[in-house]
């Protein structure tokens, strides 16, 4: 069920593919279209890498991540925040309903990336760069701030939610073995990040008439972290907005936009 690539076959990838890449430019003509796809590929697999890898990280004990995820749970009822357990003992009783959310937890987040910047390179070349950037800089600035980790919900045993991957052993987590600490990431959710980024990308660049289905996953993504309970609400809130911040800084320096973090630095940071 679960289809995220193992780091370490993702950074052999990236190792391969750069030097390929140069390879293919230095030979000239037609190989360099090959090139500039291989090129792409291999930044998109150190930035998955160092994903993959930042999540393996933690900084303090269990204890404290559990204390935190109590403490936004208050913040989400302080703010009358719709309650992450009620919606999820809405769809309890629905087995099918249950284990597609789970599916779609799991199955959908990474191809989905996959799919929209392979069709923004092909059909959109000129717009592929900003978007690429976007994506790097979302998913760099939720590491560094999980580096603080906070349980999910799920992980909260006062708050009475259901780790419903486990429930009927859909866990992505356990498909690779990761430990306590890699499940500890909660705040921001670069699942609704990275969703929320498609959706608005293939709105402003699409003119077709099925373009709505970008924000359709971004809401189903939105609705599926909570219900499975590894998301707060808040936790889709703030990376949305770390991307309407990154999003307009782009705007403002134009045609330029934002140079992504070279994966060397990225590396430096969640070292």
């Amino acid at each position: 069920m679960c289809v995220w690539l193992p780091w370490e076959y993702s950074a052999v990838g990236a190792a391969l593919a750069f030097p390929l890449a140069a390879w293919l430019r230095v030979r000239g003509g037609t190989l360099r279209s090959v090139a500039a796809v291989v090129h792409e590929s291999a930044i998109v697999a150190s930035l998955y890498t160092f994903w993959q890898l930042a999540g393996q990280l933690s900084v303090v004990h269990l204890e404290g991540a559990i204390g935190r995820g109590a403490w936004l749970w208050d913040v989400e009822r302080m703010l009358i925040i719709p309650d992450e357990a009620t919606w999820q003992q809405a769809i309890l009783p629905y087995g099918w309903l249950v284990q597609a959310s789970n599916i779609y937890y799991g199955g959908a987040h990474v191809p989905a990336m996959g799919i929209f910047l392979v069709w923004l390179f092909f059909r959109h070349r000129d717009r592929y760069r900003p978007w690429r950037n976007a994506v790097a800089w979302v998913t760099g600035l939720c590491l560094v701030i999980q580096l603080l980790p906070v349980a999910p919900p799920r992980l909260v045993d006062s708050l009475g939610i259901v780790d419903t991957g486990e429930l009927y052993g859909q866990s992505v987590y356990a498909s690779f073995g990761s430990s306590v600490a890699g499940q500890l990431q909660a705040m921001p959710s670069i699942h609704v990040g990275w969703a929320v980024l498609i959706g608005w990308a293939v709105w402003v660049e699409s003119s077709s008439r099925w373009r709505s289905i970008g924000w359709f996953h971004a809401a189903l993504t939105a609705v599926v972290v909570v219900v499975t309970g590894n998301h707060y609400w808040l936790d889709g809130a703030v990376a949305a907005l770390i991307l309407v911040a990154i999003r307009l800084v782009q705007l403002r320096r134009g045609p330029r936009s934002v140079e992504a973090p070279q994966p060397s630095r990225v590396a430096a940071r969640i070292a």
